[in-house]
């Protein structure tokens, strides 16, 4: 006869841990939501009706509408530079054996191991000392700098999951250094450049803390749904500026989660 599993207090328990600290961190995100579609001007429990009002009155003002394009834009823009700037970094700390190599490494990885608090003061007495005017522009370097981290590390991870006798046996067979990468290298790399720009946009796109201290008279949408809450003004509208904000992260962190599954190379076809 099937002998019946006995039963693991210790893992009951910590199943239902886990379960709690994932309650604390998820249900006030479902709340908002809910929140965010609410027909009332105050938020109560239980909910009284279902609307989409107060996303028609957040496209209708062109303060958070602005706030979210400088939002983008800094994105988009600090993970290009991090893509191209981290994916170098890999290949040099992955390729190369130099002198300093592990004090590059750590420097890199060092502003995103500090408080963002630290970061923020430092780069804003670098700026006001070289005589640089804040703006949207010093916010991309300060989202850059810990950008790079993430990039770096996906692509450091799977270089060295990956084959190198792929590229040796392209090179031998008559390829450029440039066409090996183009071909074999790349194909391999591609879905780990991918996935850390996707976190380095989440990140960058969430971000307030060195954001606050290195913003000029422009606005993020985090920015400006902390400044609102501070203000304690228009909660309802609050709320559908996080669930924009919510609705653009979760999708892009899942598809990250989903190309990195495994840190497998991806080894192209021969």
């Amino acid at each position: 006869m099937r002998q019946k599993r006995a039963m693991n207090p210790g893992g009951i328990g910590l199943g239902a841990a886990a379960g709690l600290v994932y309650a604390f961190l998820y249900l006030p995100l479902i709340v908002l939501l809910l929140y965010a579609f609410n027909s009332e001007n105050v938020n109560s429990w239980p909910i009284q009706g279902f609307s989409l009002r107060w996303f028609a009155v957040l496209a209708q003002d062109l303060e958070p509408r602005a706030a979210l394009v400088n939002s983008l834009l800094v994105a988009l823009i600090a993970t290009a530079i991090a893509v191209v700037l981290g994916t170098a970094a890999a290949f040099a700390l992955d390729r190369f054996r130099f002198i300093g190599r592990d004090t590059l490494n750590f420097a890199i990885t060092l502003p995103i191991l500090l408080p963002g608090i630290v970061t923020g003061i430092a780069m804003v007495s670098f700026f006001t000392l070289a005589n640089i005017r804040l703006s949207l522009a010093t916010v991309v370097v300060g989202h850059t700098t810990f950008c790079i981290v993430l990039v770096m590390n996906n692509v450091l991870a799977r270089l060295r999951r990956t084959a190198r006798s792929l590229e040796e046996a392209s090179m031998d067979l008559g390829a450029d250094p440039w066409m090996t990468f183009w071909h074999v290298t790349l194909p391999s790399i591609r879905s780990a450049i991918i996935a850390g720009a996707l976190l380095a946009f989440t990140l960058s796109f969430d971000e307030i803390v060195v954001t606050f201290f290195l913003i000029g008279p422009q606005n993020t949408l985090p920015l400006w749904i902390l400044g609102r809450i501070r203000l304690g003004q228009n909660f309802p509208e609050i709320n559908a500026a996080a669930a924009i904000v919510i609705a653009i992260s979760v999708p892009v962190v899942l598809l990250a989660q989903w190309l990195m599954r495994g840190d497998g190379a991806d080894i192209p076809a021969v």
